[in-house]
């Protein structure tokens, strides 16, 4: 079976469960889909807070150019468009909020539910069409984003299904690096330097793969539970722009950016 069939038999299915009530959201206006641009952002009919564009928080669908010079679509950037026109084109959405309501560029950081209280983005994850894409002042309802995720790699449903999206190794990373990934592997050394935290996953910190959290991040961590110290040995996913600093690193600014897996 094609991942686009799988897809769509998935959305077909998807469509008759009812919604999922998801916990510290603010239930804002709403209004009607005027134009779909890429597979996490719609413009509306009409304003909201002045501002017509709404960004699905919490997710990131493959991106598109949208007039950037040089800029390279993502596979199934296209197909994600699609999927989120077939989900809310034309439609009337109710906008809900768990955190900042707008970004640098103007646009409104929003939950999109339909009439029928279908979660949109609930609904893009679990078709393979996005990945968790989470920040620290808008972390409502990442717990259940995740688990949509999971199912839909599990199944190997869109994105899922291209070697482009798989999930890295932390020996792997440093050949993306400028990019958005999910590093997965065990922890060998943590350290404590000046009150940042160093997740050391290679026996070289100065050069292999490393997820660092600074100190002003740590409360959150730890009012979370999460004892980042603790995690040596723990076998860890941990999600984020890959940067070049001694190596390979992630900061994750909070406890979402990373999942701490069963051994």
């Amino acid at each position: 079976m094609s991942g686009n069939f799988r897809a769509l038999v998935s959305l077909f299915l998807l469509l008759a469960f009812p919604a999922l009530a998801l916990e510290g959201l603010e239930k804002g206006e709403s209004a009607v889909v005027a134009k779909v641009v890429d597979g996490d952002t719609v413009v509306l009919e009409r304003a909201i807070d002045g501002a017509l564009a709404v960004r699905l928080v919490g997710i990131q669908a493959p991106k598109l150019p949208l007039g950037r010079p040089g800029f390279t679509a993502w596979p199934l950037a296209e197909e994600a468009k699609r999927g989120l026109a077939a989900l809310v084109a034309g439609r009337r959405l109710t906008l809900s909020f768990g955190g900042r309501r707008k970004d640098r560029h103007g646009r409104l950081l929003a939950h999109l539910h339909d009439r029928d209280g279908v979660w949109i983005q609930g609904e893009m994850l679990r078709l393979g069409l996005a990945r968790v894409y989470s920040f620290a002042d808008n972390r409502a309802a990442v717990a259940e984003m995740l688990e949509r995720e999971h199912q839909a790699r599990a199944a190997g449903l869109g994105i899922w299904d291209s070697p482009y999206y798989a999930i890295r190794a932390p020996a792997d990373a440093v050949g993306d690096i400028g990019t958005f990934q999910i590093v997965e592997g065990r922890v060998l050394d943590a350290a404590n330097v000046k009150g940042r935290v160093y997740l050391n996953f290679g026996l070289d910190w100065r050069s292999d793969f490393t997820v660092t959290v600074a100190a002003k991040a740590r409360k959150l961590f730890a009012g979370n539970g999460i004892d980042l110290l603790a995690l040596k040995r723990r076998r860890l996913r941990a999600r984020g722009w890959l940067r070049q600093r001694n190596g390979p690193m992630i900061e994750a600014s909070h406890p979402e950016q990373i999942e701490i897996l069963a051994d």
